[in-house]
């Protein structure tokens, strides 16, 4: 097992490498001067170009890049080319927020999916097998910032039950934040808890036809019995790529909800970004979300040796 962790770390340090590459590579390539749009339009060349020095923006880009690494090694992000604020404390303060969305969201998608999808296995010739199918191929085909506004169509606007937007810290009114957590929350984790049931589905009925299972229900096993007993450690295995996939999926889609919701995420702080040509703010928040996405890839497969000896054994 050491082994196989020491592996998997020395290819989270190459892709988190060349994704660094990527994205620095990528910001150069966009159209447009940081400088330009904070003086705006009007600005006299000679000023421009003093606050290009400013920025760093006329060093070579091997040096910018070098420089730019550095500092997030050392947890250093730099200033925002718009504010001059330190871009580290942002991100702290919005991560927060889209962390308290993306888990949630994710706690109500497995809450939901694995006993649903379970079902739709086990009855899966039966009409409530049959009906939850079909509900589940209407969650998938909805996007989550249309989920959101149908959500606050009828729980905001119709019914008042829940706050149509904004967002209070915990520890300012715990009952407000939990109110306005609620909708955005169920706009993210429905529509993967959607999607997460019909790969349970697939994962249990793909179980129910092993010979173990058909062995066990045999010796006299009820069939919910000899699945718990003998097949959900088998199906956990895709269950947990396919939940890998969605907390990526979750923190994408955290972006578009929550400007549905005018939620301060670390979405809307990376869309503000775009739009300013903050460009140093763009490249720390996507090198986030990138590392999360290759932690949680990580994570995975050491589950998968933990779940099936199979997995640890054929590595080694």
């Amino acid at each position: 097992m050491p082994v196989v962790l020491a592996r998997k770390v020395v290819t989270l340090l190459i892709s988190l490498f060349v994704s660094s590459l990527l994205v620095f590579g990528f910001m150069q390539w966009l159209p447009g001067d940081p400088a330009r749009v904070a003086l705006g339009v009007n600005a006299s060349e000679e000023a421009v170009a003093r606050l290009r020095a400013d920025f760093g923006l006329d060093a070579p880009l091997r040096e910018r890049y070098l420089d730019w690494v550095h500092g997030l090694v050392r947890l250093d992000l730099g200033d925002s080319y718009i504010s001059r604020a330190a871009i580290g404390p942002q991100i702290a303060d919005r991560l927060q927020v889209t962390l308290w969305l993306v888990v949630t969201a994710m706690v109500i998608a497995v809450l939901l999916a694995l006993p649903l999808g379970t079902l739709m296995a086990v009855r899966h010739r039966h009409p409530i097998g049959l009906a939850l199918s079909a509900l589940s191929q209407v969650g998938v085909a909805i996007p989550s910032f249309l989920a959101g506004l149908l959500l606050i169509t009828l729980f905001a606007v119709r019914l008042g039950w829940l706050p149509a937007n904004g967002w209070t810290p915990p520890a300012a009114d715990p009952v407000m934040f939990l109110r306005q957590l609620v909708l955005p929350s169920l706009a993210l984790g429905l529509v993967q808890a959607a999607v997460l049931a019909r790969y349970v589905r697939s994962a249990v009925l793909d179980v129910m036809a092993e010979d173990y299972v058909r062995t066990a229900r045999a010796k006299g096993l009820r069939p919910m019995r000899a699945l718990w007993r003998h097949g959900l450690r088998n199906a956990a295995i895709p269950v947990v790529t396919v939940l890998a996939l969605q907390l990526a999926t979750l923190l994408i889609g955290a972006v578009v909800v929550e400007r549905v919701f005018v939620v301060p995420g670390l979405g809307s702080l990376l869309l503000d970004a775009v739009a300013n040509r903050d460009l140093i703010v763009v490249q720390d928040v996507v090198m986030l979300l990138v590392l999360a996405v290759l932690l949680v890839n990580m994570l995975v497969d050491v589950l998968y040796a933990l779940i099936d000896p199979r997995v640890k054994a054929g590595a080694r």
